[in-house]
């Protein structure tokens, strides 16, 4: 596995990626991957089914919930929120205290979790609580820990240096996006592909693993996007009332024997082996092209404003009063 090198604010990194595993005594190989998608779009739902899923496939896997919302572990703890470590910091910091992993780490059927959360509206910014989740999770001896697979939960449609945090810093070795047949969230996919092809012509290293389909309603823009961007599908969710039901009322649908563990075994499995590769971004008028002219307005014709528009009536050409002085 590759190094995870840093930035110096986060701190040095040793130069493999591997460590001790408590649980098993050996040597292993943790997988760091960032999952991004708009907001909204069942990130969420997907990392709680997929890190339940792996749990019961035997693996170490850890959560971690990088959105303000901190709404990524909710549907693991059945609704119940847990204290995130901005707030937890905050508070320990006001005491004199240092933040203990017992404070912030809550598990769950093998599952272990874990929320940066952020500031409230108004009072912060969101990618710097971020980047300061992270600092403290260095402290607390982030790449030392014994886990096969650490999943991050990031909004693809916020584009702040913290948000890219994954991608700009190496921080994870591959990236998965989660999109939908709708064009705003494939809109966001292409953006974080975008990135990620920024970013590998500075030198970085991370990669596309692939996209998760979801709410899926068999119309195939998404199919067709993820063609043309040249990025794999790893699992297709049906936009299925059965799915939508259990997620509201904060169930797992992927218990091994239910009807939908088949597909989160799939995806497990597709997560784990997939490689990261460089995918091609789309430009806007090629995602256009994705859906029909009538759903998003291809074939609107722009019509540049006057200056009469602009000030609801003719102009009244007016002296200058600007001097000109003459060359002699």
């Amino acid at each position: 596995m590759m190094g995870l090198p840093l930035s110096p604010s986060l701190g040095p990194v040793a130069d493999t990626g591997e460590h001790s595993n408590a649980a098993g005594g050996g040597k292993s190989e943790t997988q760091i991957i960032a999952i991004y998608g708009k907001g909204g779009i069942g990130k969420s739902f997907t990392l709680s089914n997929l890190s339940y899923m792996m749990a019961q496939q035997g693996k170490r896997v850890l959560l971690i919930g990088c959105d303000p919302k901190s709404d990524t572990t909710s549907l693991l703890f059945a609704g119940r929120a847990c204290p995130t470590i901005i707030e937890t910091a905050a508070k320990r910091r006001l005491a004199g205290e240092d933040v203990r992993i017992e404070d912030i780490c809550f598990k769950r059927d093998g599952v272990f979790a874990m929320e940066l959360g952020g500031p409230e509206v108004g009072r912060g910014c969101g990618g710097r609580g971020i980047i300061h989740g992270f600092e403290i999770l260095e402290k607390l001896g982030f790449h030392e820990w014994g886990f096969d697979y650490i999943l991050l939960d990031f909004l693809g449609d916020v584009v702040c240096g913290g948000f890219g945090l994954p991608i700009a810093r190496d921080l994870c070795q591959k990236v998965i996006v989660v999109g939908s047949n709708d064009l705003q969230s494939l809109y966001v996919v292409n953006n974080v592909c975008s990135a990620v092809e920024y970013f590998r012509r500075l030198g970085g290293s991370v990669g596309v693993a692939g996209m998760v389909i979801n709410k899926d309603d068999g119309t195939g823009e998404a199919q067709a996007f993820a063609a043309q961007a040249g990025v794999p599908i790893l699992a297709t969710i049906p936009a299925e009332e059965d799915i939508r039901r259990k997620s509201a009322a904060y169930e797992i649908v992927a218990r091994p024997g239910g009807p939908w563990a088949p597909l989160f075994e799939g995806l497990a499995q597709n997560v784990a082996t997939a490689p990261p590769i460089h995918p091609r971004a789309l430009t806007q008028d090629e995602l256009l092209g994705l859906f029909k002219s009538e759903d998003v307005g291809r074939d609107v014709v722009l019509q540049p404003a006057s200056m009469e528009d602009m000030c609801g009536g003719p102009i009244v050409a007016r002296p200058s009063l600007e001097i000109v002085y003459e060359t002699p």
